[in-house]
């Protein structure tokens, strides 16, 4: 069935390859996208295909800003089935020599970004008794990484969130569903990844995680590939509350609720080359 879809975050990474696909599916796309340019060439490439879109460039932090973009789609298309909270930005560093004015961003993007885009389009699918809300979540929103306090803490906030939702719309028809990717191979961690200076009591180890974590970058699930997982869920009847895009993140939950904390712990320190 041909659905309405809001993405935020659109214009590039998963978001962008989600949309291409739920186009060329046959449904209507909306988004938003900071990055002028990155919605432009959207608009080229969604403009090759037959489906109805409609796009902004918009800042998750500009409420009134928000709160246009959603009176335009409801008044062009009546009402919204499906949205994607897919903006997020990452923040790394150890947590002692963190900048709390960048990591309250962090937070604000992260947390209340979702929580603005959520509580925008919550209405009217109350009043039509039927939609679906979708969150971008992490893998460390249920496992913290060294080295990404605030991103885990604003990751576990959104999974607390999402989940609390669950409870009061599901008399309305209304589902939620989560995705939680160990690592998708974009350039999100790059762009946060940064050495502190030689020093600092954290260098060599926060050196080694870095080196680590790109080499597994390149391993990882390609944001094509993950698209496919999250338009599944897109297009589900009936969705699951937590869901992964890739091998590796179902194999850490899954021993994160089987195994004690201490070989956990061991396993995680291990895996990322940081082990004292």
């Amino acid at each position: 069935m041909k659905q309405t879809v809001v993405i935020s975050g659109i214009g590039q990474g998963m978001g962008r390859e989600v949309a291409l696909q739920m186009a060329k599916r046959g449904h209507r796309v909306c988004g938003f996208d900071l990055d002028a340019s990155a919605i432009q060439s959207l608009d080229a490439d969604l403009a090759k295909l037959t489906s109805e879109y409609f796009l902004k460039t918009l800042d998750v932090t500009d409420a009134a800003g928000l709160e246009l973009f959603r009176d335009d789609i409801l008044n062009t298309y009546g009402s919204v089935d499906t949205v994607l909270s897919n903006v997020g930005i990452g923040f790394f560093g150890a947590f002692e020599e963190l900048d709390l004015d960048k990591g309250l961003q962090c937070l604000n993007i992260n947390v209340l970004g979702c929580a603005r885009l959520l509580q925008l389009f919550i209405p009217s699918m109350r009043k039509e008794r039927k939609g679906k809300l979708v969150v971008m979540s992490s893998l460390v929103g249920r496992i913290p990484f060294p080295f990404e306090s605030f991103y885990a803490a604003s990751k576990f906030a959104v999974e607390g969130m999402v989940e609390s939702l669950k409870y009061e719309l599901d008399p309305f028809n209304i589902s939620v569903a989560l995705i939680e990717p160990a690592q998708v191979s974009t350039s999100f961690a790059a762009k946060i990844h940064k050495l502190p200076p030689e020093n600092s009591p954290y260098f060599e180890r926060t050196k080694r995680f870095i080196e680590r974590d790109e080499e597994l970058i390149k391993q990882a699930t390609s944001p094509e590939s993950a698209a496919d997982k999250i338009v599944a869920v897109l297009e589900a009847k009936k969705v699951k509350l937590h869901n992964q895009v890739d091998f590796k993140s179902t194999v850490f939950l899954f021993l994160n609720k089987l195994l004690p904390k201490a070989i956990r712990d061991f396993i995680l320190l291990s895996h990322m080359n940081i082990r004292v």
